[in-house]
């Protein structure tokens, strides 16, 4: 099992969640977010939306750290939580909630009681973008926060990347911490897994987008089979 982490190493897990949220680095990412927070979708239009960038979610101490793309905007932009609010958190969670992850297979707002088990979320971009596609400008300037959360997270074994982006960038974070041989040349498919170095790994899986699952890209059984397969990789 895990470690807890040191209280020195949560304090400072805490504080990059701040620094997260209070980030303003990317205009039109903040234009963005802005405007959706104000005029809202109908169907939540008594909600005050979060419309800040999105934190980390779960605990430094963790073994696994899942990698999404980008809030989306009436989803994590909207409660304040990634992976919360939309149809790929419903997938998302139902598969952690079934692979044994999570305390309970919907994430609906921030105080709902949802309990992470021995995973952490994070995402390539903090804020929601239009149309779900940040610039290469704006992934570059929160790759910082990844390279951050990674180097808070003492027990990692493995990092789950959901969709190409972010692959791109956990290879690109391997390639920068030097755990990846320079020989090797990840490419993305879903079911991937790379050995890296420190006795880590790095897995990838198509991203849970409703348009993924609706047409069974992604299905229900392939993402929990591989949640069953990197389980039993943190275990060895």
């Amino acid at each position: 099992m895990a470690l807890p982490p040191p209280s020195d190493i949560q304090a400072e897990w805490d504080a990059l969640n701040q620094q997260l949220i209070a980030c303003a680095c990317c205009p039109r990412l903040v234009a963005y977010r802005e405007q959706v927070a104000q005029t809202k979708r109908a169907a939540f239009r008594a909600w005050e939306y979060w419309g800040k960038p999105v934190p980390n979610f779960g605990s430094p101490d963790a073994r696994l750290l899942i990698v999404g793309l980008a809030p989306a905007a009436h989803g994590g932009n909207r409660t304040g939580r990634i992976f919360t609010g939309d149809a790929s958190g419903d997938f998302l969670f139902e598969a952690l909630y079934r692979a044994g992850f999570c305390n309970q297979p919907t994430s609906t707002h921030r105080d709902d009681g949802l309990t992470l088990y021995d995973v952490a979320l994070t995402a390539t971009v903090h804020c929601a973008p239009p149309q779900n596609k940040p610039t290469r400008e704006e992934q570059a300037n929160c790759f910082p926060y990844l390279l951050q959360t990674y180097r808070l997270m003492p027990n990692l074994r493995g990092m789950l990347a959901l969709g190409q982006l972010a692959f791109e960038a956990c290879v690109r974070l391997a390639r920068h911490e030097q755990l990846l041989p320079a020989a090797v040349r990840p490419t993305f498919r879903h079911g991937a897994f790379y050995e890296l170095r420190n006795g880590m790994f790095l897995a990838a899986s198509y991203h849970p987008s409703a348009r993924n699952t609706y047409t069974k890209l992604l299905t229900m059984p392939m993402m929990i089979e591989l949640l069953h397969t990197i389980r039993a990789r943190l275990s060895d």
